[in-house]
């Protein structure tokens, strides 16, 4: 079990969020203890009430509302009966079991889970502490409550192998908002929580395998301009279809703000885990067998490391982004050294083959060029592989057969 604690001044936000959910079919309130009437009778602005006359009892407390989630096992499927009553120990082990709260049962991503909404204001008007709640009280409670109910553990989890995601079937969803956002959201909470990126190109590296994407909009769209972010479902051919959603409308919150602090915190984490990606990259390609770009890739890929080729709309390659799913670890190819580039590592896979000419077909660069001396110009000719493919229409055939004369002196034919 994970319990994930949020704190708010607006009790009426919360709690509208949790009603929304409830509206669209897809949460429902399954307990409200410490209230004078049953379940049933309760509507929003009885919920509501509650909730406030115990705030105006202490109107200096500038953080007066209380966020719970408390996160199962996808491989578990507990009762509402034993939700209640998980729901109910976990209050009552953090010091809010004489709070009036509200349980609601979300059914809006890949695993069970619960919200929960409380005030930390007593009847008294003295506030519960919340500093370090987490640490001082909800860690325990939920060490406790494992043992108790007999739950997948949290910590067993971070030692079980890497949990396994499927791209997003997309003839299998129903294109409306409920089941694209519950869809992403599960691909959502785990990539962005786990893996450590430094941008929103190498998150979208991670989630592009996934079939998701998240989207800036173009520079002058409104979206763009106010620094938003929308997670689109993508289909087979990287086309995006289904509805997209706004990053405040999921409960974690992947807004550009909160990924750009992932960004600065993740640079730092990864940096330890670069070596094991740079050595794994040697060890293919410092071996004695040969390697075309597509047969490096796929040793890559047996090693469990994911290397994104980015090319041009004309098929030109400009760089490469390595994500390696042992570790966790997006990383731009230049991030790693000037020798793990786009270009160096074509130029590596020459080197191992440089008594063969050079196939463009296995690379599936611009088949414009074809290199004559592969040894001696090596250089030069990845140089001219990965530069825009010249235009010779327009001109007249004295200038095209000058370009074509220069070009062969070089030791370059123009086909």
């Amino acid at each position: 079990m994970v319990a994930i604690i949020k704190t708010s001044h607006s009790i009426q936000h919360i709690l509208n969020y949790n009603e929304n959910k409830v509206k669209a079919g897809v949460a429902e309130c399954i307990s409200a203890e410490k209230y004078p009437i049953d379940l049933e009778k309760l509507n929003f602005t009885l919920k509501l009430n509650r909730s406030l006359k115990l705030a105006q009892l202490n109107e200096n407390a500038k953080r007066n509302t209380v966020h719970i989630s408390l996160n199962f096992d996808t491989s578990e499927n507990h009762s509402k009966e034993k939700l209640i009553e998980i729901s109910n120990v976990y209050m009552q082990k953090i010091g809010f079991g004489k709070q009036p709260y509200l349980v609601y049962e979300h059914q809006d991503a890949g695993h069970p889970h619960v919200h929960i909404v409380t005030n930390n204001i007593q009847r008294d008007g003295k506030r519960i502490d919340l500093h370090l709640l987490g640490i001082r009280k909800s860690e325990p409670a939920r060490k406790e409550i494992e043992e108790l109910f007999g739950l997948v553990k949290a910590q067993d989890r971070k030692v079980k192998e890497p949990l396994l995601l499927t791209p997003i079937s997309t003839p299998r969803i129903n294109y409306g908002k409920v089941e694209s956002k519950k869809a992403i959201s599960t691909i959502l909470n785990f990539v962005v929580n786990e893996y450590k990126y430094t941008s929103l190109p190498e998150l979208n590296a991670v989630l592009k395998q996934y079939n998701v994407l998240a989207d800036r909009g173009k520079e002058d769209s409104r979206v763009f301009k106010n620094n938003g972010i929308l997670y689109k479902i993508l289909d087979k051919n990287g086309k995006t279809v289904g509805v997209p959603i706004k990053a405040s409308d999921f409960y974690t919150k992947p807004t550009l703000k909160n990924l750009e602090g992932n960004f600065k915190l993740n640079k730092v984490k990864r940096t330890k885990h670069q070596a094991y990606t740079k050595n794994e990259i040697d060890k293919i390609l410092q071996s004695n067998k040969q390697y075309s770009l597509d047969s490096f890739v796929s040793q890559l890929q047996s090693k469990g490391i994911h290397a994104e080729l980015r090319k041009s709309s004309e098929g030109q390659l400009y760089g490469i982004t390595y994500i390696d799913h042992r570790t966790k670890c997006v990383f731009n190819g230049s991030a790693l050294g000037k020798q793990y580039s786009a270009k160096a590592i074509v130029e590596r896979c020459l080197s191992e083959n440089k008594n063969e000419k050079l196939q463009l077909t296995d690379l599936k660069l611009d088949t414009s060029y074809q290199i004559l001396n592969g040894t001696s110009n090596l250089e030069k000719g990845l140089e001219i592989l990965f530069k825009p493919e010249q235009n010779l229409e327009g001109l007249s055939e004295q200038q095209r057969n000058k370009k074509k004369k220069k070009s062969k002196r070089k030791g370059f034919i123009l086909s």
